[in-house]
């Protein structure tokens, strides 16, 4: 079952580091006042009393910001404030995201009395020559150290990633795949390089230092990373930004690989890779009639119907009905002339 998340916004508090790439205030829409107990209350109080509140499956997050890097005291105060909503069984747990370089037994003793069930690392790469230049301020290996310490602590671990970021390459993000397999997280989320105004990469790229990926090359990327990830039993729960309104202004992004709908063009791109080899021979066929489970339908029909486009240039047949056949199994079609 999917998890209620409740997130509570704490942009850039606790960051030791600008990175290249980041504005969480315009990610988050959120602007970056001091969060304190007394604001997390409101929040939860507004979210406990929503009609979508999904008491005892919800999980309330600290995000935006590198949580373990907040002085303990105020990691003690916000934790301190869900206490009694935990209490209550509200709340399933905590879960925060922080840098892989910022965790001690001190805090991992903070988080863990505190309810903390799920730590979200922003790993980014697992090449130390993509870190520097994106001015992370960590390497690789704290971010292995990092995974092995919340591991042993026994808390749900998450790996945030990023392709497209100065000096990465396919092969060097897939290489970081590779890397992150073998760390075996929990879970990962991927989220491709934008070019946000006002941000280090910004200028990078107004001066012509640096080329963003293409949607196309991000959706590729994307899609054969998370097939990695999830044959390797790590679930991807999230790809691409999440909208936000500041987000969205126009001239917040200048470039990259933004999409509303990002994770569902991944998504469909792997599809279509897992239906390929059902299609018949370009040719062969005029017009056809396409069954699948019904549950993979929009896959199949793609964003905006693109999936039956590209279906018709593979094979050259006109696609006259998609129509759902719960006797099929999960990634399999059934494709008739009519």
């Amino acid at each position: 079952m999917k998890k209620c998340i409740v997130p509570v916004f704490i942009p850039n508090q606790g960051c030791p580091h600008q990175c290249l790439f980041c504005d969480q205030e315009k990610i988050t829409s959120e602007k970056g006042r001091q969060i304190d107990g007394s604001s997390v209350r409101t929040t939860i109080e507004k979210a406990v009393h929503s009609k979508k509140f999904d008491s005892g499956n919800a999980e309330l997050a600290f995000y935006g910001g590198t949580f373990t890097s907040l002085e303990t005291s105020r990691m003690n105060e916000l934790l301190d404030t869900v206490a009694p909503y935990l209490q209550k069984g509200l709340f399933s747990g905590i879960r925060v995201s922080t840098r892989p370089d910022s965790l001690d037994q001190e805090r991992l003793e903070i988080m863990k009395r505190g309810g903390v069930r799920t730590v979200e690392l922003g790993v980014q790469s697992m090449d130390d020559g993509v870190l520097s230049l994106s001015a992370r301020g960590h390497t690789a290996k704290d971010s292995e150290r990092a995974v092995h310490l919340l591991r042993d602590a026994g808390f749900c671990v998450g790996v945030q990633l990023m392709p497209g970021l100065p000096g990465d390459t396919r092969g060097t993000f897939l290489s970081t795949i590779d890397r992150v397999i073998g760390l075996a997280p929990d879970m990962a989320r991927i989220y491709p390089a934008l070019v946000i105004s006002g941000t280090g990469l910004a200028r990078l790229y107004q001066s012509g230092k640096y080329r963003p990926l293409t949607l196309d090359q991000a959706v590729e990327m994307c899609a054969e990373s998370c097939g990695r990830l999830e044959k390797a039993a790590i679930p991807v729960i999230r790809m691409g930004l999440m909208s936000s309104p500041t987000l969205v202004e126009p001239g917040q992004i200048l470039a990259g690989p933004w999409h509303e709908a990002f994770g569902f063009l991944v998504r469909s791109t792997m599809y279509r890779k897992q239906i390929e080899p059902q299609l018949p021979p370009r040719g062969k066929r005029h017009k056809i009639r396409i069954r699948a489970s019904n549950r993979e339908i929009p896959l199949l029909r793609g964003y905006r119907n693109e999936g039956l486009e590209w279906i018709a240039s593979q094979t050259g047949a006109q696609v006259l009905a998609v129509e759902p056949d719960q006797t099929l199994p999960l990634g399999r079609i059934r494709v008739e002339s009519v």
